[in-house]
């Protein structure tokens, strides 16, 4: 296993502080699928466009998203596979968790 230094620590408690907010954690859940617009994701989520907008800013800066203009909107997508991994993997063993008997 890779032993991460002070710095990546840091990065990563971050990135998890970043997706313990439920509406962000949608937001992102959103851009999984490929690339989406903010008013697609604000529909789906039934929340407004301007509240996507201000987590995508903040899933941006942490590298969690990337945008491509296209025309006049922006699509929003995960980084990488990486993310993408983190988070069915994720959900994968939370629905285990939950689909498995509690006495085991």
């Amino acid at each position: 296993m890779i032993t991460p230094n002070d710095s990546q620590i840091t990065v990563i408690a971050e990135t998890y502080r970043l997706l313990g907010d439920p509406t962000r954690l949608r937001v992102m859940l959103a851009c999984l699928a490929g690339p989406i617009a903010v008013g697609d994701i604000a529909h789906t989520l039934g929340v407004s466009p301007s509240l996507v907008s201000h987590h995508l800013r903040l899933l941006r800066s942490a590298r969690l998203v990337r945008g491509t203009r296209r025309n006049k909107q922006v699509f929003y997508e995960a980084e990488d596979d990486h993310i993408a991994h983190m988070l069915t993997d994720m959900i994968e063993h939370v629905g285990e968790e939950q689909g498995g008997d509690a006495g085991s």
